[in-house]
């Protein structure tokens, strides 16, 4: 069975386009071209697309995917991973909604809040394998210290600051403003000096840093969602904004 690249591209949520750049990429090459070129696509493409949409949402390259389909021979296997992760987060989003329903009727019913029922599902350690595998242990271990170094009133602060920055981002791209304009450019300076306030983090504040980063922002829905609440394409202004910044700015 096969299926045209109209009909993959609505099922799959995305566009012709994106999956004609995945095929030119190498990443996902139609089962078949017809006489008139339209592309077709069998069950093993659309397997191997879902491998490449979940981990897009993990936050990864395009360059850096194919390197991980290329190494990943055994399907089952690699979805057997991607499952065991997507179950993570289901179980993590889980908490926070039951978290949030408990802080609702506690604060409706006049209750006192207990902490730990507060914060269930917020936990930052619940990302504490997917950024040991992208970066190591060293590198977890480094931010869970500083973390944990920051007390309640850091961390609050820590939080707080970035909130207001991600406002701003929403109020410059609303005013019409270019992400290379005066505007712009102080936000990212401004994003910039809250991203070397994290701990141990200052020395990498480099361009390649920032601008892996921004695209990050567009490319994970998990980082994204924090500047498109402010305005559709908000992330994207702000990936614009942080790369012309960086590659002015900072240095490797």
């Amino acid at each position: 069975m096969e299926w045209s690249i109209q009909e993959v591209a609505r099922k799959a949520g995305t566009t012709s386009r994106t999956l004609r750049h995945y095929g030119d990429l190498g990443l996902l090459v139609p089962s078949r071209v017809g006489s008139n070129g339209y592309r077709y696509y069998d069950q093993d493409a659309l397997v191997r697309l879902q491998r490449i949409l979940l981990l897009r949402e993990l936050g990864l390259s395009l360059p850096a995917i194919k390197d991980v389909l290329e190494g990943q021979r055994d399907t089952g296997a690699a979805l057997r991973a991607h499952l065991r992760l997507l179950e993570l987060e289901q179980a993590r989003i889980g908490r926070q909604i039951a978290s949030v329903r408990t802080t609702l009727h506690r604060t409706e019913e006049g209750r006192e809040l207990m902490a730990e029922e507060v914060f269930d599902g917020f936990d930052h350690t619940a990302h504490e394998r997917e950024v040991t595998e992208r970066w190591g242990r060293a590198a977890y271990e480094e931010g869970d210290r500083w973390w944990r170094s920051l007390g309640e009133e850091g961390r609050r602060a820590f939080l707080d600051e970035h909130e207001a920055i991600a406002r701003e981002w929403g109020r410059v791209r609303e005013a019409g403003a270019g992400p290379g304009s005066e505007q712009a450019q102080e936000v990212a300076r401004r994003h910039c000096v809250w991203l070397a306030s994290s701990g141990g983090t200052g020395p990498r504040i480099t361009r390649s840093y920032v601008i892996g980063l921004g695209e990050l922002y567009v490319a994970d829905p998990r980082f994204g969602k924090n500047y498109d609440r402010y305005g559709d394409g908000t992330a994207a202004f702000v990936r614009d904004a942080l790369t012309i910044h960086a590659e002015h700015r900072l240095s490797d």
